[in-house]
């Protein structure tokens, strides 16, 4: 039972880690998008724009997925994943897919667009198990409604 709680800290710690992460990215993302658009710049041998940016970031965020579940398989000892590794693979999914969808590139379009969707269903079936697992005996009245 002790067991149980303390994993659940965990994801609730790494989820709050994950949107404060989600919402600083999204803030950088608006002042680029300000500050940027339209505009190349040259450095170090390379051309940047602000579409450059916005898939480095979806690319880092949608990276950030197995940095949280490796962490969360070492602490446990044993492989699992997270409720957060979904939050992330949602943002890293919606952010590339914004990035082929401004570079007009089908073919990551694609292959991003309907990852979103499959995430967001996993976490629906996370929430319904875990509701299930909650229930009352029918002669009891469950949580949810307390």
């Amino acid at each position: 039972m002790e067991r149980e709680s303390s994993a659940r800290f965990e994801v609730d710690a790494g989820g709050a880690f994950c949107q404060a992460i989600l919402k600083l990215i999204m803030n950088a993302l608006l002042i680029l998008a300000v500050t940027w658009v339209g505009k190349e710049y040259r450095f170090a041998g390379l051309d940047w724009s602000y579409l450059v940016v916005l898939g480095m970031i979806g690319n880092a965020t949608f990276s950030m997925r197995f940095l949280v579940q490796w962490i969360a398989s070492e602490r446990r000892g044993e492989s699992v994943i997270p409720i957060s590794f979904w939050y992330w693979s949602i943002a890293g999914s919606i952010i590339m897919c914004l990035y082929f969808i401004f570079r007009r590139d089908p073919v990551g379009i694609l292959a991003y667009l309907p990852n979103s969707l499959i995430y967001i269903r996993n976490l629906a079936l996370i929430r319904r198990r875990k509701f299930a697992l909650t229930a009352a005996a029918p002669s009891q009245r469950p949580r949810e409604l307390d």
